[in-house]
C-alpha cells in the first residue's frame, strides 16, 4: 500500500511547543479547543478554532505551536 495513504502506524503524545518538529500526518485532539498548526517549519502557524474532543485532524503538522493552542491531550499519528 502506498505509504501516503496507508493508515497510521505509529504514535506519539504532542507537548506543543513554538520550535519542537512534530512531523505527523494527522492529530488526534483529546480535549476541545484552538490547534495551531504550522504544516511546514517554514510557515506560520494555521489555527484550527474550537475543534471538537475526539476529532482526527488530517494534516500534515511540521509544528503544533503553544502559542494559540488551548486544545490538550494531542496525539501524532504518524
Amino acid at each position: 500500500m502506498d505509504a501516503s495513504i496507508a493508515p497510521a502506524s505509529r504514535a506519539a503524545v504532542v507537548t506543543p511547543s513554538d520550535t519542537a518538529i512534530v512531523g505527523a500526518r494527522a492529530l488526534y485532539i483529546g480535549t476541545t479547543g484552538d490547534v495551531a498548526i504550522a504544516p511546514r517549519r517554514d510557515m506560520d502557524p494555521v489555527i484550527f478554532r474550537s475543534v471538537p474532543a475526539g476529532t482526527i485532524l488530517p494534516v500534515h503538522a511540521a509544528i503544533v505551536a503553544l502559542t494559540g493552542t488551548t486544545a490538550s491531550n494531542i496525539v501524532a499519528l504518524f
